[in-house]
């Protein structure tokens, strides 16, 4: 939908009431249809730095597992002569620790036997 603006408006009115008076009677505004904007000075603009800041009130409780495979090898000429390979997940846990039913239960250590004197 498109709307047609006049540039020219006409229009005319009855002032005179009948007398002989001149008046003009007929008027006419017109619209300027080019319009330019000129800036003749622009303020200096400033940049200050943002101080942003941010902190945790609480670390969120969530345990979270790392798998690891680590590989620690000796190799001669590019060939593997002698390796050991670590592999399994380690975790971090930020929440009270309770072993999930596939974990093993942590065990108190038992003490060791006392010494038996001989003779």
């Amino acid at each position: 939908m498109s709307v047609k603006i006049p540039s020219k408006f006409t229009f005319g009115v009855d002032l005179d009431g009948g007398l002989d008076i001149d008046i003009p009677t007929s008027y006419s505004i017109d619209i300027p249809t080019d319009f330019s904007v000129s800036v003749k000075e622009l303020a200096p603009i400033e940049i200050r730095p943002i101080d942003l800041s941010l902190r945790l009130k609480e670390i969120p409780s969530i345990r979270g597992h790392l798998p690891v495979n680590y590989k620690i090898g000796f190799n001669l000429l590019g060939r593997e002569v002698a390796c050991v390979s670590f592999c399994g997940q380690g975790q971090f846990i930020t929440e009270p620790y309770v072993p999930y039913p596939c974990e093993p239960k942590p065990q108190k250590p038992q003490k060791p036997p006392k010494p038996v004197p001989v003779g």
